[in-house]
Order: structure tokens, then sequence, then C-alpha cells
């Protein structure tokens, strides 16, 4: 077979799914019950580490290295995961804080946008209560942040879902557009 064994031939490709999105909206959990429900990892939101190290005072240089903390984290995963590596916030949410927050998206996060794509975009919704953590700053924004999400998703041709409902439905719509993937 060409230096292909019967074992790898089976295997297959692994797939990426995002869970982007306002902040606020279940992302973090909604990644750590996929991965438990396909027994697999997830890839934590590298924002929360970086913020909690450097302080609440950022520009866009930090967000610019959060994005390359998160694909980094991204990758030292993808050997330990399990068919489906879900990713807990990805670059799209670096793209749309930036353009929030400085008025202007870098280059280089642009450029990882369109290069860094993924099987699957979970897109949470906002219908679950906004909840206080350090460093979450628009709990009055997040229908008009969604809008800025859901737009990009159509402008780049990006394959994603609407993630509604409360806890375990949320959960279970989340599994069945997964299920739909693979």
């Amino acid at each position: 077979m060409n230096g292909v064994t019967k074992q790898n031939f089976n295997l297959k490709p692994l797939k990426r799914i995002a869970i982007t999105g306002p902040e606020s909206t279940g992302k973090t959990w909604l990644a750590q019950h996929l991965a438990g429900h396909y027994q697999t990892v997830y890839v934590p939101e590298y924002a929360v580490e970086y913020l909690k190290k450097s302080g609440p005072d950022y520009n866009q240089e930090d967000i610019v290295n959060i994005a390359k903390g998160q694909l980094k984290q991204e990758n030292e995963l993808v050997e330990k995961s399990k068919r489906l590596l879900f990713c807990d916030t990805d670059l799209m949410v670096t793209k749309i804080w930036s353009k929030v927050v400085f008025g202007s998206v870098p280059r280089w996060i642009e450029q990882k946008v369109k290069e860094h794509q993924y099987d699957l975009y979970l897109l949470c919704y906002p219908d679950i209560e906004w909840e206080y953590a350090p460093f979450r700053q628009n709990p009055d924004d997040r229908d008009y942040l969604f809008g800025l999400y859901e737009e990009e998703m159509q402008k780049q041709h990006f394959n994603y879902r609407i993630i509604k409902g409360h806890g375990n439905q949320r959960l279970k719509n989340a599994i069945n557009f997964v299920d739909e993937l693979i």
C-alpha cells in the first residue's frame, strides 16, 4: 500500500472545533463538556492566564500575544486529542476584541483568521445570564457583539452553527452539530 499501514490507513483526520462568541456565553463550560462527551481534550482560553499574569491593562500587542499563545496551546494539544479538538475561543475572539476596543485589527491576526480555519465553529448565543469574572468587560453589549461574530462568520464563509439553550439543552444542541460534522 505504498508505505501506508492498515493501522494508519483507518485513522480519521483530526477535526478542530472552535467555540466562539461574546464573553459569558458558556464557551468554557461547553468546551469542557464536549471534550468529556467525546473523550478528548480541549484547549483552554489563553487570554485568562495571560491577563492574570500581566494585569488588567493591555494593548493591541498584548492581544496579538494572546492570539499567538492560543495557537501555540492548540498546536501542543493536537497530539493528545482523539479525533476531535475543542478550542475554547479562537482567533475570531481576538479579532473582534481588538476591533471593538482599539478600532482596528493587527494584520497578523487578520491573516491568521483566514489561514487557520476550523472544521466547525460553534457560535454561542448570549441567551444565558452574564456572569462576572475578572477581565470581562461587556455585560450590556453581548447582542451587539454576537452580531459582529455572525457577520464575520458569514463574510469569511466559515462553517458555523449557533448554539442556544440552557444547561444540558445547550450541550445537546452542540453535540447534534458536532455529530453532523463527524
